[in-house]
């Protein structure tokens, strides 16, 4: 007898292959080579050029709106470097590279860089995941890396998410790392700090500021005509032949994309899936009808990662807001939010930030997409914002009530 799956699974035997190679459109592949970012790249590796005789190269930060190739770059970049180095026979520098936003505390960032040099305990043992104090794995770590000359070139992607998520933490961390140098004899570390916010320093310690800030790369959202560019560059390598149906279809993801301010990372999840939904039924070619439910998936799976992954100080204020417009109020003010705010932090044994604090976490909710704010002026008794979801309630509250914290005391404040 034959199974339900069977139908299915035969189906993906039997239908022609839409895809060569879908990992070409995913964030993490580094082509071989890089199209509209021949500035950023000569200006790194120019700074970072130094290694190759030995010299230790400055930290960097890079800046720029999310999909505008500033994680690419910087593998891209370090992988030539490295390649370089090994074809002129000379010793290669060490790299790391950590996502911030899930490797979010001092002693993570330390154990996952003890991890990229093999650095091991006293008795030969993998350094465990918690329980040493943070000095200790600090020293192992320093240990390893000044056994021998060597010159150690960190990323830190989503730097920025470090100082959001604990302004002290995060300065501590980057503080620690920028000031290895001054500990270690024969080896060098450098930095290489990429965020997505363009007012992340402003969120930075004056010593860390001065040391991680040296020198800066800005990277520009792409154009409609370049995301139409990448896009063919990824389709040919992506895509078996003739798998696209319509050469609308390239046109519609780049513009689409364009629309988000240029976001190639975007540009090519969304061709990714229209390529994966026309797979899934069967159809042997991508057209537009595909890309158009594509991005209706993509705008839903969006949100639902950006809530999830947000500070539980972050989730308190959205909770608050949706809270508020959940009881039928339709302009929230900062100063309402604030007080239910209050009653959420509560219950959840939460530090009860200040009102300022809480403004600025509503002005980061804000640029995340996630509700709409507007200042209104109040003459002599100043300004307060005013606020709403942007995002469909319903969405929000399914969401936050998966949340075990939250779910607990969500039937209290609604």
């Amino acid at each position: 007898m034959e199974k339900p799956l069977d139908k299915l699974f035969d189906k993906f035997l039997q239908g022609q292959a839409i895809f060569r190679d879908r990992n070409a459109l995913r964030p993490t592949y580094v082509p071989d080579d890089l199209p509209y970012r021949d500035e950023q790249m000569n200006r790194i590796g120019a700074i970072l050029g130094p290694t190759l005789r030995g010299a230790p190269p400055s930290n960097i930060l890079c800046y720029g709106k999310t999909g505008t190739g500033k994680t690419v770059v910087a593998r891209y970049v370090l992988d030539l470097l490295v390649k370089k180095a090994k074809e002129s026979r000379v010793s290669p520098p060490l790299t790391a590279h950590i996502n911030c936003r899930i490797v979010g505390t001092n002693y993570r960032v330390l154990r996952q860089l003890c991890e990229d040099i093999d650095a091991r305990m006293p008795d030969g043992s993998e350094v465990p995941f918690t329980g040493l104090p943070t000095d200790e794995i600090r020293s192992i770590f320093k240990k390893k890396l000044d056994s021998d000359s060597n010159i150690m070139v960190v990323v830190l992607d989503e730097v920025d998410s470090l100082v959001k998520r604990d302004v002290g933490q995060g300065n501590d961390i980057l503080y620690g790392l920028t000031r290895m140098n001054g500990e270690l004899e024969q080896s060098r570390i450098s930095i290489i700090g990429i965020s997505n916010d363009l007012k992340f320093k402003e969120m930075l310690d004056p010593r860390v500021l001065s040391t991680l800030g040296e020198e800066e790369v800005i990277f520009a959202p792409y154009n409609a005509v370049e995301l139409k560019g990448i896009l063919q560059q990824r389709v040919a390598i992506a895509f078996n032949r003739d798998a696209i149906g319509e050469e609308g279809v390239i046109n519609l993801v780049g513009a689409l994309a364009a629309q988000e301010h240029g976001d190639a990372r975007r540009a090519l999840d969304l061709l990714r899936t229209a390529g994966e939904l026309a797979e899934r039924s069967g159809d042997e070619k991508v057209i537009q009808g595909h890309v158009r439910e594509a991005q209706k998936i993509i705008e839903r799976d969006t949100i639902t990662e950006t809530v999830k992954t947000l500070p539980m100080q972050s989730k308190a204020v959205l909770f608050s807001v949706y809270a508020l417009a959940n009881k039928g109020q339709k302009d929230i003010f900062t100063g309402e939010c604030y007080n239910v705010y209050s009653e959420i932090a509560q219950s959840l044994s939460l530090d009860t930030l200040t009102q300022r604090r809480v403004s600025d976490l509503i002005s980061e909710l804000d640029m995340l997409g996630l509700i709409n704010t507007t200042v209104i002026s109040k003459g002599r008794y100043g300004r307060t914002k005013k606020i709403r979801l942007a995002v469909s309630r319903k969405q929000i509250g399914i969401i936050l009530d998966e949340d075990v914290r939250l779910g607990k005391i969500a039937e209290e404040v609604l």
